[in-house]
This record gives C-alpha cells, sequence and structure tokens, in this order.
C-alpha cells in the first residue's frame, strides 16, 4: 500500500479527542506500530503518542507535542521562543526546513533600550559557572506558534484544535515536576522568579517549586485555548499581541506590536553531507548548528571510524574534530552565514582534506561562550515513514512573563553564542546552534535526532549519529553514551568515560575536565531510530529526563 499523503483537514478548528492506546517504549517493527516519538519530557512525549495512537501522522504528533512541552519544559520552550522543525514526507515532496526561529526587534525606534540585567548560574557538577543576559531588552521577536501553524497547513491530518485540547488540559490541571524538572528550575530560579509575575507563576509556597511538586499554569492555558481559536494570529496582533508588547516597552525592551505583525515563517532548504554510507540532513545557514555537525562529520568520515565508543581513538578523535568545528565558527560566525555559498565552501573536499591535514597539529580551539541552553527537542516518525525534527528554545529565558498570559518571553539578543552584531537589520534571522536532524540511509529515514545544550547540542548530535552509525549502537545506548565536549584547550568528559582512556587522552596533550556523572551540561538529545529491517527505537536522553515511546499500531 503507498504511503498515504498527509492533507489538510476542512474543518480546521473541528475538536477530535485521542483515542486511549497502551504505549510499549521501546522497539517495534514499523509494520506493527504507529510510530516513535522520542521529547524531553515524559508527557510531552505522551502526548504526541497519543496522536499517533489515533491515526495522526508524524506532523500532528510533532505539533501536539511541541505544544505539550510549552506546559512541561516551560522554562525550555514555550509561545516566546523560535525554533526550526526538520520535514521530511513520505509522499516525495521533500525535504523542507521551516525556520521559525526569532528576529530582531526595533520596528519603532523611538527610545533606547535598556541595558541588559546579568546574572551567572552555578551547575551542581563540573565546576562550571554559566553566564546570562536577561530582561525585556535581550527580547527577541517570537515565532514558534506560527512555525507550528505554518506545519500544521502543509503537513497535519488532524485539526488544529485537537493538537493544543492536551497542553490546555496540562497547563489547567497541572503536572508533578519529575527530578530533572525539578533541578532544572532550581538552576534557573534566579531568571525564572527574577520579576513579581515569574515569582507567582513558578513558585511552590514561598520558594521556587522542586521536585515533586504540582504546577499548575492557568494563565498559559488561556493562552492556548485562545491560540486553537485564533491560531497564530492571537499572538501577532491584536488585543494578547498588544498586551505583549506593552509590557516589554514598560520594561525598557525594542519588541513592538509592529515586529509580532511583521514576523514571517521561512522555508528553507535543508544542508546535506554525506557519512559513511549515510546522508546527513540538517538546519541550513543562518544558522550554524547544522552546518557544523555536517563538516564534523565530513571530517570523520575523511578519518575512519574507530574502534570502539569510548576508546582513546574515538575521544581523540572527537576532540579534535570540535576544534577544527571551533575554528570554522569563528571564521565564517556572523556575516558569513547570512551569504549564500557558506555550506559549499566549509564542505567542499579541498576544505575538508585541508582540516584533516590540521587535525593533530596541536591548534587550540577558539573558546565558545558556555550557556546553559534553554531549547528542548522532539523527533517522529510514523507508520508511514513521514518524519519530524523539531527543535524550540526560549534561549535561557529572560524572566520577563507577560502579566496574565503565562507568556516567558527568550533572551536571545542575550546569548552570548549569538552575539548579533550591529549589522543586523531590524526584522533580520538570528543566527542559531538548534540543529534538528535526519539521517538517511538508502532513501529512508534511519535516525531522526536533535538536541538541546547551546554550543554543546551539535557535539551531543554528532556523538549519538556516530555511535549509532560506526559503532553501532542501539538508539538508547547511542544517547546514553559518555560525551565530550571540547572548550579551547578543555576537553570536558563526562562520568563514565574509563580512566585509563582519559589518562591516555590527557597524556597526548589534551586538558581533560572530569565529570563526575551524567549532565545537562552535555546537551538533551531525543532519537528515534529505524533499523534497516524496520524496527524502530525511541529514546529521551535521561540527562533531561527524556522519554522515547514506540506506538502500538
Amino acid at each position: 500500500m503507498p504511503p498515504r499523503p498527509a492533507r489538510r483537514p476542512r474543518a480546521n478548528h473541528e475538536s477530535r479527542p485521542a483515542a486511549s492506546r497502551r504505549l510499549p517504549a521501546t522497539s517495534r517493527r514499523r509494520g506493527t506500530a504507529a510510530g516513535a516519538i522520542a521529547a524531553g519530557h515524559p508527557l510531552t512525549a505522551r502526548v504526541g503518542a497519543d496522536v499517533l495512537a489515533a491515526g495522526g501522522n508524524a506532523f500532528d504528533a510533532c505539533v501536539a507535542a511541541a505544544f505539550a512541552s510549552w506546559v512541561v519544559e516551560s522554562p525550555l520552550a514555550g509561545p516566546g521562543g523560535g525554533g526550526f522543525l526538520l520535514a521530511r514526507p513520505a509522499d516525495g515532496r521533500g525535504d523542507a526546513l521551516y525556520d521559525f526561529f526569532v528576529t530582531v526587534p526595533g520596528a519603532e525606534r523611538r527610545w533606547t533600550p535598556r541595558p541588559m540585567a546579568e546574572l551567572a548560574v552555578d551547575f551542581a557538577d563540573g565546576g562550571t559557572s554559566q553566564p546570562f543576559r536577561v530582561g525585556a531588552s535581550s527580547c527577541a521577536v517570537p515565532g514558534t506558534a506560527a512555525g507550528l501553524e505554518a506545519v500544521h497547513r502543509r503537513y497535519a491530518t488532524r485539526p488544529w484544535r485537537s493538537l493544543l485540547e492536551p497542553a490546555v488540559r496540562l497547563a489547567r490541571d497541572g503536572f508533578e515536576l519529575t527530578p530533572a524538572q525539578g533541578y532544572l528550575h532550581a538552576i534557573l530560579d534566579p531568571i525564572l522568579r527574577r520579576e513579581p509575575e515569574g515569582r507567582r507563576v513558578y513558585s511552590a509556597g514561598d520558594g521556587a517549586a522542586l521536585t515533586g511538586e504540582r504546577l499548575r499554569l492557568p494563565d498559559l492555558a488561556d493562552t492556548l485555548e485562545r491560540l486553537a481559536d485564533e491560531g497564530a494570529a492571537a499572538l501577532s496582533c491584536g488585543e494578547l499581541a498588544g498586551r505583549i508588547a506593552r509590557h516589554i516597552r514598560e520594561q525598557g525592551g525594542a519588541l513592538t506590536a509592529a515586529d509580532l505583525a511583521s514576523y514571517r515563517v521561512v522555508r528553507r532548504r535543508p544542508v546535506r553531507a554525506r557519512f559513511r554510507d549515510t546522508e546527513y540532513v540538517s538546519n541550513p545557514p543562518p544558522s550554524s548548528g547544522g552546518l557544523l555537525i555536517a563538516y564534523g562529520l565530513r571530517l570523520l568520515d575523511e578519518l575512519g571510524s574507530a574502534p570502539r565508543a569510548g576508546s582513546v581513538e574515538a575521544i581523540s578523535a572527537l576532540a579534535e574534530v570540535m576544534g577544527e568545528q571551533a575554528r570554522a565558527r569563528e571564521r565564517s560566525f556572523a556575516r558569513d552565514l547570512y551569504r549564500g555559498g557558506l555550506p559549499r565552501r566549509l564542505l567542499a573536499d579541498d576544505a575538508v582534506g585541508a582540516a584533516v591535514a590540521r587535525i593533530g597539529s596541536g591548534g587550540v580551539a577558539a573558546r565558545e561562550a558556555r550557556t546553559a541552553g534553554g531549547t528542548t527537542h522532539v523527533s517522529v516518525v510514523d507508520r508511514d515513514g513521514n518524519a519530524a525534527s523539531l527543535s524550540a528554545s526560549l534561549g535561557s529565558g529572560s524572566g520577563v512573563v507577560v502579566p496574565g498570559t503565562g507568556i516567558h518571553l527568550n533572551n536571545m539578543l542575550g546569548e552570548y553564542d549569538l552575539a548579533p552584531g550591529a549589522w543586523l537589520r531590524v526584522g533580520e534571522r538570528l543566527t542559531s546552534m538548534m540543529a534538528p536532524s535526519i539521517v538517511v540511509h538508502d532513501g529512508r529515514p534511519a535516525l531522526v535526532v536533535g538536541s538541546a545544550g547551546s554550543a554543546r547540542l551539535r557535539g551531543a548530535i554528532m556523538q549519538v549519529v556516530v555511535n549509532v552509525v560506526d559503532h553501532g549502537l542501539d538508539a538508547a545506548h547511542a544517547v546514553a553514551a559518555p560525551r565530550v565536549h571540547l572548550d579551547g584547550s578543555q576537553l570536558h568528559c563526562e562520568g563514565g568515560h574509563e580512566r585509563a582512556s582519559l589518562a591516555e587522552v590527557a597524556a597526548g596533550g589534551f586538558e581533560v575536565v572530569r565529570w563526575r556523572g551524567r549532565n545537562l551540561f552535555f546537551g538533551g538529545a531525543a532519537v528515534v531510530e529505524v533499523t534497516p529491517e524496520g524496527t524502530l527505537r525511541a529514546a529521551g536522553d535521561p540527562r533531561r529526563g527524556g522519554h522515547g515511546i514506540v506506538v502500538d499500531g
């Protein structure tokens, strides 16, 4: 039976409840499964799985899961942020990257924005302190709702309202904070509860909401219901958009109602690179993450595969390639990302050959900013072979929650690793590290993957791809395997590596920083794998409390 083409429903706002099905979570043959989903929170994954179980396609499930993440992962994603969705429809319409990342505000330059506030937050492991710039002046123009609507219009089969209803229920009824979410709320507490509205929304008693406590977001539920009724236009024009713009102006930011009204989603051609016998497909410029991962995989392809994951050879190769990625980013960051031809120049055989020749020469990578990266990811494959890979983010969050809406605005203008220059024009996209990705084998999706983690997310994605393609690990083991991240001359190594291997890597010239265990510093991947035999597997990252579900057919 040929793949069923996705179509837009005639009655866009018709309500249809999802069916209740048993949802096993490991692996299952695609012929006997409705699909698979992996996400950054069990409830995010469960909402998408319910949509698959009820007959929805991968794009229906991804959109519904994204709305759910606004609730249960609200420090990471929401209507006040931006993101990207890589779509690979099974009907042969071709891959497309939907860019709904944030843009530069200031359509009405009638006042000077106030300086951004500066904060520092400590991780509980690794001795790492991370800087944040927050406040209304850090808020760029959000686009997530517009992006989800554009994807729904193009590919979805389920009514828009039905995909919002689970998120509304979660926000209205509340949910219990998992240990991973409790940890995240604790480290981001100086941002989440920086202002009175944030303290009202994110407090439990007199302090921060902690693990095991129930969090209800009734104002966000009202906003979601308005989106269900009015579509994404609710956030770009009308009363709700006016409230957002007025609050930002009162707080000294540059975001205006005109900025919200003029926002547009952009459909782009993905970047591609070969890796072994697969093709890596990801987010193109002006974002840098997908291009740099593609570059890293091309370098690893030339270097050859290491004998096993976690070996000295594997760690050293990853570290050297990460150094080349950082140098390439330093050379081409900013203006070059917005010019045509950069992917062709960076991924060309001569450029890759020159980089491989430099590897091992002792060069020191550029130091990159280390921020927590308020990002989440959803990966989905359905029974027909449609694949959706979505990454969305609030940056680290601005600490600005618009009163009565539950909308927490992004802080992308304050993100150190984005660092927009004065040459950026009002309305222009910021670059991003986010890299929703799909690995294709024999013309079919073999791996749908993405990650949180700011500058570390590209390393997380690259290492998951290598673990599956090179080392033959299944999705769960590929995600759980200990990771490395190169920052300047320091090679951060997650707990779980063999002591002898790290000692040998250190003897080779790297300044090894040993972490005690797994930590969200190293990203938060979400992966759906389709084996050559057609078995579906799904894995969420234990570093972020992620979850994977394979859905009965």
